[in-house]
């Protein structure tokens, strides 16, 4: 949006303040991480200033906390951020709320701003996820905004709006779709017990599936689970799919527990890495913590467990063997880039646990 030419302040919750973003600035650092890290001035603004002014208002907080948790925190973000917002500006709601969670939303806005809905006051709902940007967008009455549809367009390809329920439900479909392949997947690699079958498998897409892929859209899913209420087929495709995550997890401790047993290692004298970077400018908290939840699990096995994040790897040197666990697919390839150490196990958070 900057690079188009729109005036753009990004929110620094930290700083309290409203962080100018122009075309020259957004065009010279391709991404925040390297934009934080040289610094450049920029110019800044109280942030209930910028709100006051600005036209949209993107709702995109960085959540780290999970269920019932999250909701508070969410909730409380969106007071501070829309309490300045004035008549005539818009809100575009970037987290996922489920079935039926943005009346809710909406009802908090109006209570907040003191605007009528569709009259004072634009409301649009636009899920953002981590790979890709949805194509439609939902809004209230259904109501197109050109304006926004150029700022958010790419390839000169327009979005299409049509009404927040189908919006949800549309992107319910595109969840429950995703982890009902991703469930099957999990379930079926339990079979290849044979190095024979394991070895077709690793020739196929299922080979570059990791942890880190896994959890994309598990804040979705568990939002869609806490909108619908009763014990339905969408409970049990939703409860089905996040208990099949959380079996490939046990599947893969066991395996880090087996590989010390075939391998005949006493935990005093091995070392777990957690190799997995993540972006810290993630809106959703899940891989944190799943992150920390394997952490946790570990360490009532193995003593010695560290976290890697980063573009650098240097775990090599120790005294004690090393099991390194690759989390994701930028994480394997710079572990099999840098070669490994004969007494350094790896193993690939993928459907079969590949230990290499």
């Amino acid at each position: 949006m900057a690079v188009k030419g729109a005036d753009v302040f990004i929110v620094d919750e930290s700083a309290h303040m409203a962080i100018s973003l122009k075309a020259e600035i957004a065009k010279t650092y391709p991404n925040v991480t390297s934009l934080k890290e040289d610094e450049p001035l920029l110019g800044v603004e109280p942030i209930d200033v910028a709100i006051s002014h600005a036209e949209y208002l993107f709702f995109a907080p960085r959540i780290r906390k999970t269920g019932q948790e999250a909701k508070m925190e969410i909730h409380s973000k969106f007071k501070d951020a829309t309490s300045s917002i004035k008549k005539g500006g818009s809100v575009i709601y970037n987290l996922p709320t489920g079935i039926g969670g943005n009346n809710e939303t909406i009802s908090l806005l109006e209570h907040v701003s003191g605007l009528e809905m569709g009259k004072s006051i634009s409301y649009f709902y636009y899920p953002l996820s981590k790979n890709n940007t949805p194509e439609i967008i939902g809004s209230f009455n259904a109501k197109d905004d050109d304006k926004l549809s150029k700022l958010l367009e790419s390839d000169k390809k327009g979005k299409k709006f049509v009404s927040i329920s189908s919006a949800e439900i549309l992107h319910a479909i595109k969840i429950l779709t995703q982890f009902a392949s991703l469930s099957s997947v999990l379930e079926v690699s339990k079979f290849a017990q044979d190095s024979q079958t394991r070895n077709d498998l690793v020739l196929t897409e299922y080979n570059d599936l990791f942890l880190d892929d896994m959890t994309n859209g598990l804040y979705d899913l568990r939002s869609l689970g806490t909108s619908v209420e009763g014990a339905g087929t969408m409970m049990y495709l939703v409860n089905g799919s996040i208990k099949g995550i959380e079996g490939y997890v046990k599947r893969l401790i066991d395996e880090i527990r087996s590989t010390l047993k075939k391998n005949e290692l006493k935990a005093s004298r091995t070392k777990v890495v957690l190799v997995w970077t993540q972006d810290s400018y993630e809106m959703r908290g899940d891989k944190v913590d799943m992150l920390n939840s394997l952490v946790t699990k570990l360490r009532d096995y193995i003593g010695d467990v560290e976290i890697h994040q980063g573009p650098e790897l240097d775990i090599f040197h120790s005294d004690k063997t090393t099991i390194i666990v690759a989390c994701s697919k930028f994480d394997y390839d710079k572990i099999t880039k840098n070669g490994k150490d004969s007494d350094v196990i790896v193993i690939k958070t993928n459907p079969l646990c590949e230990i290499l």
